[in-house]
C-alpha cells in the first residue's frame, strides 16, 4: 500500500471541480485518508517548487498558487504514486489525453488543476510538508 500527496490547485476549487475530481480518485479505487483546505504563501511555495524557483515563470506560479485556496490530500492505494500520475494526465494540458483529469478539464499548463507526487520519496517529503 503506497501513500502519495495530491493537491487540487486554486483553479480546480474556483471552477467547482472538487467533487468530480474526488469521485474519479475514489472510483479508481484509491482512498483519501487525509484532506484539508489551505491558503498557501510564498515561503511554502519556494520550498515546494525549489526546482523551478530560479525560472522566469516562477513569479507567475506563485501568483497563481496564492490566488485562492488549495485542497491538500493524502491518497493511499496500490501503486498510488504511479496510478495517480496516470489519472492526472500530462502536466502540459495540450499533451494530456482525454479521460485524464487534465485532459478533460485543464485549459492551461500553468492552471492545470492538480499536483501529485512524482516518486515515493517525494510523496513522503510533500506529505510531511503539508501535513505537519
Amino acid at each position: 500500500m503506497e501513500r502519495t500527496y495530491i493537491m487540487l490547485k486554486p483553479d480546480a476549487l474556483r471552477r467547482g471541480l472538487i467533487g468530480e475530481i474526488l469521485a474519479r480518485i475514489e472510483r479508481k479505487g484509491y482512498r483519501i485518508t487525509a484532506m484539508k483546505t489551505m491558503q498557501l504563501d510564498e515561503p511554502i511555495l519556494r520550498e515546494h517548487y525549489a526546482h523551478i524557483a530560479d525560472k522566469p515563470f516562477f513569479p507567475d506560479t506563485v501568483a497563481y498558487m496564492t490566488s485562492g485556496p488549495v485542497l491538500a490530500m493524502i491518497v493511499e492505494g496500490e501503486q498510488a504514486v504511479k496510478g495517480m500520475r496516470i489519472l492526472m494526465g500530462a502536466t502540459k494540458f495540450e499533451d494530456a489525453t482525454a479521460g485524464t483529469i487534465r485532459g478533460d478539464f485543464a485549459h492551461s499548463t500553468t492552471e492545470n488543476l492538480i499536483h501529485g507526487s512524482d516518486s515515493l520519496e517525494n510523496a513522503e517529503i510533500e506529505i510531511a510538508r503539508f501535513f505537519k
